[in-house]
């Protein structure tokens, strides 16, 4: 998912770098937003799956303080390392769609 938003980023910004009219102006800023609008739906679903994944690591780690065994500390572990990938991965996606605001604003002040 990253490596596409920078290859759109990268697409939109040698757009952008190009003498374009302004009906190719709009064709770029409508194709643009349309891939915002699914850039904020990934986003939703990424965040909603990173908290379940959070809430179950806490839930975890309640339960090995209070019946610690070797299985429930592995699942502990495991939902920490995964808790910790998801939230660099949510982090990701929201700087990026945050960039992506930018460069809609540059192609309306373009237009």
């Amino acid at each position: 998912m990253i490596d596409y938003m920078k290859k759109h980023e990268s697409y939109v910004k040698e757009m952008l770098e190009k003498k374009l009219d302004e009906d190719k102006l709009k064709e770029l800023l409508a194709y643009h937003d349309k891939q915002i609008q699914w850039m904020q739906h990934e986003r939703l679903v990424h965040l909603i799956v990173m908290l379940f994944v959070c809430l179950f690591t806490l839930l975890s780690f309640g339960f090995t303080i209070i019946r610690p065994s070797t299985p429930s500390i592995i699942l502990s572990g495991l939902l920490l390392v995964l808790s910790v990938a998801y939230i660099i991965h949510y982090y990701q996606l929201e700087n990026g769609v945050q960039k992506w605001y930018l460069i809609s604003n540059q192609i309306k002040q373009r237009l």
